[in-house]
């Protein structure tokens, strides 16, 4: 009886692990968003709106957190394969995510698009900036931490 409830239990959370990682990525991204209201605003009222046609704080944060929350699941079919998933392992993990994250979507595809769409925000190409570094090393932490804490409820 109690193989069947872990083998039961192990097949559920498997089926549930790209929910888990749209709640943790939205979750990240939250956190994330906090922190460039805080520290990098024109990117969260000018450049993530401009993207998409649009304008201001709240379409921005809002983006954003969709954002997180696709990257979530993406993090989340990556991290339903490993066996020995521990919550250290998925906030580090996580960190690495939000390093290529950085690199591939803040650095190089975020300047092309933007340039692309005619954006009063149109950062240089590569867009290196320490400041986004750091809020994707944020967001990658919080990824893996929320969503090692869901993997286990």
């Amino acid at each position: 009886m109690a193989t069947e409830t872990s083998t039961t239990r192990a097949a559920q959370t498997e089926d549930n692990a790209w929910q888990y990682g749209v709640i943790a990525g939205a979750i990240a991204a939250i956190v994330m968003g906090a922190l460039m209201v805080m520290q990098m605003r024109p990117v969260i009222e000018v450049a993530i709106p401009s993207m998409y046609f649009l304008m201001g704080g709240a379409a921005g944060f809002t983006i954003h957190v969709a954002h997180g929350a696709v990257l979530g699941v993406v993090f989340a079919a990556f991290a339903a394969t490993q066996t020995d998933l521990t919550t250290a392992k998925a906030i580090a993990y996580g960190v690495g995510y939000g390093v290529v994250l950085w690199v591939v979507l803040a650095v190089l595809v975020m300047p092309i698009w933007l340039s692309a769409v005619g954006s009063p925000a149109n950062p240089s190409l590569p867009n290196v900036n320490v400041m986004s570094l750091v809020g994707h090393v944020v967001y990658g932490a919080v990824l893996g931490g929320v969503y090692a804490v869901l993997w286990r409820q």
